[in-house]
């Protein structure tokens, strides 16, 4: 088991990686046990109630599943009202949770608490694994098929490991981002613009990943900013089979490219990957019918310095301004914040980022909870096609039932 480099090129992306969350009462030994999964301290460990305070992540490499992100949170259980907070915070990973361990004290009866947990875990489908800890202090143990463990001695921890990543690999969709759109040898064009606020000196996490998925599919990219885009097409000696370009420079692009070669944008590329694309492109509709006063989220998944011409806080609403020719008023949210369905109520319409940070769970935790409050759902790669005529032009390579 190792750490993995925070700096590394080769580091697996947050979102990834298998989000393993463990849940439990205080003083269940859940912190124990977390340090025991991943050999390492993790997670403060006292035999005061309560000493995890708010939910803790690490991404590390745990075999034998792999690259995950280990959460260890506060204890069910927690008491007044700072404890209620706390308690919501636990709850709230459930969103990103791919898989969760429920640490329970061998030596005492199920909580309410827990089984409220359990059922949660059934109704929202989210595979679990019931870890019978302490298992070490038992005089009789119960001849059943629970999984009894021990953080202090070390007693089935590997099996413990051995079965969240069963659930894992066994609950893991066959995903692409856009190999199965090619074919061998076939050469992809990426428009990448380089403005201020583009990171200096390297690429962003969606332009990186597309590129090592278009290298393992044997085939060969070229990448251009969208000033150079003319000159480049006119240089290639073959017709490429794809161009995948930013989403801030879609109109001019799609100006650019000959109608008989496939466009789309990294933004959409990755809404399919996550499994929203559909929804997504229906949320699309509402954009030509918002009024003046409409509320209108705009959410990412990422925190980022807000720069003059931030496409979230600015270029997104005056689009939306301009197409809808109305004034909407917007509100923003970035990182972790989301509101639960019940604060997205009163909401017209959710504008969301690409998610490239955020796993495929927490993204269709956020659109359930977008259906749940009845709000159309978009993000900005598809708005932004939609709001200059080329939607339909940017799915085509895909197929929508």
């Amino acid at each position: 088991m190792r750490e993995t480099s925070g700096s590394s090129l080769n580091e697996t992306p947050s979102g990834e990686r298998v989000h393993i969350a463990f849940f439990g009462l205080r003083n269940a030994g859940k912190s124990s046990l977390v340090n025991a999964v991943t050999g390492q301290d993790l997670a403060v460990v006292s035999d005061v109630k309560g000493t995890t305070t708010d939910p803790v992540s690490k991404a590390m490499e745990l075999l034998p599943l792999g690259p995950v992100v280990i959460i260890d949170t506060p204890g069910l259980d927690d008491e007044g009202a700072l404890g209620e907070l706390r308690v919501k915070r636990a709850m709230n990973v459930l969103a990103k949770c791919d898989v969760a361990v429920l640490v329970h004290d061998a030596s005492a009866e199920f909580s309410q608490a827990e089984s409220e947990l359990l059922k949660l875990f059934d109704e929202r489908k989210l595979p679990y694994v019931v870890a019978f800890n302490k298992a070490d202090i038992l005089k009789v143990r119960p001849e059943n098929d629970s999984l009894y463990v021990s953080a202090l001695t070390g007693e089935n921890v590997n099996a413990l490991k051995e079965r969240i990543a069963l659930l894992a690999k066994k609950n893991a969709p066959e995903k692409h981002l856009v190999s199965d759109l090619l074919k061998t040898g076939d050469v992809v064009v990426l428009v990448v613009p380089v403005d201020k606020a583009a990171p200096k000196g390297r690429l962003i996490l969606p332009q990186q990943q597309t590129i090592r998925d278009i290298l393992d599919s044997k085939c060969s990219c070229v990448v251009c900013q969208d000033t150079e885009l003319p000159a480049m097409l006119k240089a290639l000696s073959v017709k490429p089979s794809l161009v995948i370009t930013d989403s801030q420079v879609f109109g001019k692009v799609d100006a650019i490219v000959p109608k008989d070669i496939r466009l789309t944008s990294f933004s959409i590329l990755f809404a399919r990957y996550k499994g929203n694309l559909k929804a997504l492109v229906e949320g699309a509709e509402r954009l030509s019918g918002l009024k003046d006063g409409d509320r209108v989220l705009v959410s990412e998944g990422c925190t980022h310095h807000r720069q003059c011409g931030d496409i979230g806080t600015e270029k997104i609403p005056e689009w939306i301004r301009k197409f809808s020719g109305s004034s909407p008023e917007f509100s923003f949210t970035s990182g972790g914040e989301f509101p639960e369905a019940e604060g997205l109520k009163g909401y017209s319409l959710i504008v969301h980022c690409g998610g490239c940070m955020l796993n495929e769970q927490e993204m269709q935790s956020r659109l359930e909870r977008a259906r749940l409050a009845g709000v159309p759902m978009v993000n900005y790669g598809v708005a932004i096609a939609e709001m200059h005529g080329i939607l339909r032009r940017s799915i085509e390579p895909f197929k929508l039932s």
